[in-house]
């Protein structure tokens, strides 16, 4: 039987009009439709130092009773430990697709986010960096901004992305897009009528691509030659969104830059 949900349930991520990025913006929007999903109520709040007081060093967290728990993955097993799952109704062959198409995104459409705002330089110095260091003062700011700058760099050496040319990113973000595309054809959800974790997952980066201001519109305009996307997007917004901001204002504040409902 579902464990009871605490009131108190919190989620924690970076401040939001001057400091998250859209990488964590996406992973937090994810994690959130996630929960709404499973009508598990939950409060944003924001803070400067959340990605050090996450366990992982990522956000979003969860703090829910005395537990504390980071990212998307941990999320959904500490949730149906509790009781709560979208995905039972599945076979062992739909669970598997979905896993890999759960892959496909963190594989594909985060690293593009992670390589957008720390590798092209453009991005980097007009908005990774302003953003990232903007509670702390100069020189900390720098700092840690050149740390983290470092940190991603060397991931994406090691995953053989460094050598990418920003065309080739988006390259991968359009094939990305094509497969999820191509899955989720004319259905409401990628597993038909239910959404699962892999709807989460697709909504909080596509969402967030969609509306997030960047130098240029070339990664949202890759996911709006996707007409079923971009609907796939307005219908999540609409169902597990609108009504339920006075809490979580993501989406509000952000839909009132660049609205998917227009």
């Amino acid at each position: 039987a579902a464990e009871p949900w605490p009131e108190n349930a919190a989620l924690y991520q970076q401040l939001k009009e001057e400091q998250i990025l859209l990488s964590d913006n996406a992973s937090s929007l994810a994690v959130q439709a996630f929960l709404q999903m499973c009508n598990l109520p939950i409060r944003v709040i924001c803070r400067a130092n959340a990605e050090y007081m996450s366990p992982s060093g990522k956000v979003p967290f969860i703090h829910v009773g005395n537990q504390v728990v980071s990212e998307l993955g941990p999320i959904v097993q500490f949730v149906k430990a509790k009781g709560h799952s979208l995905s039972d109704g599945l076979d062992e062959v739909q669970k598997a697709e979905m896993k890999a198409y759960m892959e496909l995104v963190n594989n594909m459409l985060l690293t593009a986010e992670l390589y957008l705002q720390w590798c092209d330089d453009v991005t980097v110095e007009e908005i990774t960096h302003p953003r990232y260091g903007s509670p702390y003062p100069w020189p900390l700011n720098r700092i840690l901004s050149y740390q983290k700058q470092w940190e991603v760099r060397r991931k994406m050496k090691a995953i053989g992305w460094a050598g990418k040319t920003l065309e080739q990113v988006l390259e991968d973000v359009d094939q990305c897009c094509h497969a999820l595309s191509q899955r989720l054809g004319t259905q409401p959800y990628f597993f038909n009528k239910q959404p699962t974790e892999l709807d989460a997952l697709v909504f909080g980066h596509l969402f967030t691509i969609l509306t997030t201001q960047l130098i240029t519109d070339e990664l949202s305009e890759k996911v709006k030659n996707y007409s079923n996307l971009t609907a796939f997007c307005r219908r999540i917004e609409q169902q597990y969104f609108e009504g339920h901001e006075k809490d979580s204002s993501t989406i509000a504040a952000r839909s009132s830059k660049r609205s998917l409902l227009r």
